[in-house]
């Protein structure tokens, strides 16, 4: 009885049925006034038809057209409705402003360091042209200066976080989509607590959608009480809107502008295998230390300024206020983050310049592979023109109906030459690229839709650290717990199966 009460009186179960009663309310009053049906049918029409020219004619992706403008077509009354309360992104005049305001900023505060760009201009122009696309269009510089560690597993960088951590002094960011009470988190909390007593400032960024069922409703209000500040990305309520396509996917640490870290790695137990959650969790990270933190610093204080609408002193954050001394330059690291609402697809388009200037291989591990016609036919003319592309999915998925799209991208990818391979021991939640030996990129950005076109996402570009060594040392050692997925398995995929995925694939866009 205790668990039924508690499942009713649970916030996501009240905001569902607010969110039924609107509907309720609409379907009613089309009922009442059903003899104007009429007028309400036309007026229907012409505001589908005018969406799909405004969705022709706008930059989004081909793919994500095609998923809106089949379901306007066949379902006219509501289709046109339907998009403009949940297509694509949306921010009222004021918030866009304030948003204008806080990018200028982040703008001005990340400046180029000239000496390293001619330094990597000069050592390799493939590495110049796709670092200048980062530096050009996510505005965010690359440094020297800076090493880099990777983390295979998320209990390496729970360890390697608890410790660090410790040593704070002056400042702790925490900006992550998933907090979960447990272990993991339990761990941090007593340590944040102890530093905000200490009076180092602390700070917890979460998101609202990614929290719902894992945080209770005043929670920011618990942490304020302990002495850590708190902003909630994007608050859920029950009413229909578009903006809640945007979600804060981001992992990002920063500890007194020295140390960072970003990665996979949410702070909930499952992340580090305290239980059980799809088989074994495998996930990764990468910690910085030296100058290529202060863009962790930057994208966290823009997103903080924002939500709480201030304008923080960010020269006070700097790496080098709390760290004199110079870190031993690790090759180049250039972290980035990737806005939706900015029309750029600063992901996809780093991907897409690895997988088209990889020379010898290109090796990538996803939890979800629901891509664009673009990138599937980059990985395909890779493969075919001798490139060793090889992916790495899950074997046990966490959303099934997500599993099923992976799936359906097997059979023409593996025809041209890529190889898939399946983690059997359970879900792989790590996005990495490595290539080449040279370049790697470690961050939050999935292979799909949502990552790469609706979601605040961040990662790190890496050119000649050691860290792209450990990150294909990791990639050939996860390659013994795989299932390498062949022709043959494709073509036993029975027919109702095949027609699910198709269906899938159609709408993937919108998932």
């Amino acid at each position: 009885m205790k668990k039924i009460l508690k499942l009713l009186f649970h916030r996501i179960f009240l905001i569902g049925f607010l969110i039924f009663l609107q509907a309720s309310i609409l379907i009613f009053i089309i009922i009442r006034f059903s003899e104007y049906f009429i007028y309400f049918y036309s007026f229907s029409l012409v505001l589908s038809m005018v969406v799909v020219l405004w969705i022709l004619n706008n930059r989004s992706n081909p793919s994500y057209k095609i998923a809106w403008i089949i379901p306007i077509f066949l379902f006219p009354i509501f289709g046109g409705l339907f998009y403009l309360l949940f297509g694509g992104s949306a921010l009222t005049r004021r918030q866009k402003r304030r948003m204008e305001q806080v990018g200028d900023t982040y703008i001005r505060t990340l400046t180029r360091n000239s000496t390293v760009v001619q330094s990597l201009k000069e050592e390799n122009m493939n590495a110049y042209h796709q670092s200048h696309y980062i530096s050009e269009y996510a505005y965010s510089p690359i440094y020297q200066n800076t090493y880099s560690e990777y983390y295979p597993i998320g209990e390496a960088k729970f360890a390697s976080m608890i410790q660090e951590l410790k040593q704070a002094k002056h400042y702790i960011f925490l900006e992550y989509f998933i907090i979960r009470e447990g272990k993991m988190w339990n761990t941090i909390l007593d340590i944040l607590v102890e530093k905000a007593r200490s009076g180092v400032d602390v700070r917890v960024i979460y998101d609202d959608f990614g929290c719902m069922m894992t945080l209770p409703y005043h929670y920011p209000k618990k942490l304020e009480a302990l002495g850590i500040q708190c902003c909630i990305f994007n608050p859920f309520v029950p009413i229909l809107s578009k903006k809640f396509n945007n979600r804060d996917h981001r992992k990002i640490t920063v500890i007194d502008g020295h140390t960072g870290f970003i990665g996979g790695i949410n702070l909930a137990d499952e992340y580090i295998n305290a239980f059980e959650r799809f088989g074994h969790w495998k996930d990764s990270a990468v910690m910085l230390k030296g100058d290529a933190v202060w863009n962790l610093t930057v994208m966290f204080l823009s997103v903080w300024d924002y939500l709480k609408n201030v304008q923080s002193d960010f020269a006070a954050y700097r790496p080098e206020v709390y760290q004199e001394e110079q870190y031993q330059s690790d090759g180049y690291v250039q972290p980035f983050d990737d806005s939706p609402l900015d029309h750029e697809t600063v992901g996809e388009t780093v991907y897409l310049n690895l997988i088209n200037k990889a020379e010898k291989y290109v090796y990538i591990t996803s939890p979800y592979l629901v891509i664009d016609n673009e990138m599937v036919q980059a990985l395909c003319i890779a493969a075919k023109s001798g490139i060793d592309v090889r992916i790495m999915t899950p074997y046990i998925p966490d959303k099934k109906y997500v599993h099923h799209l992976t799936r359906s991208y097997y059979q023409q990818l593996i025809e041209s030459g890529v190889r898939i391979y399946e983690y059997t021991p359970g879900f792989i939640h790590a996005k990495n690229y490595v290539v080449d030996d040279l370049y790697a990129v470690v961050g939050t950005i999935n292979m799909d839709y949502r990552s790469l076109y609706l979601h605040y996402e961040c990662a790190v570009w890496l050119y000649r650290t050691q860290s792209v060594h450990a990150v294909y040392q990791d990639f050939v050692e996860t390659l013994k717990l795989c299932r390498e997925v062949t022709l043959e398995d494709c073509k036993q995929v029975k027919w109702r199966t095949r027609m699910l995925r198709s269906v899938l694939r159609l709408f993937a866009p919108l998932m």
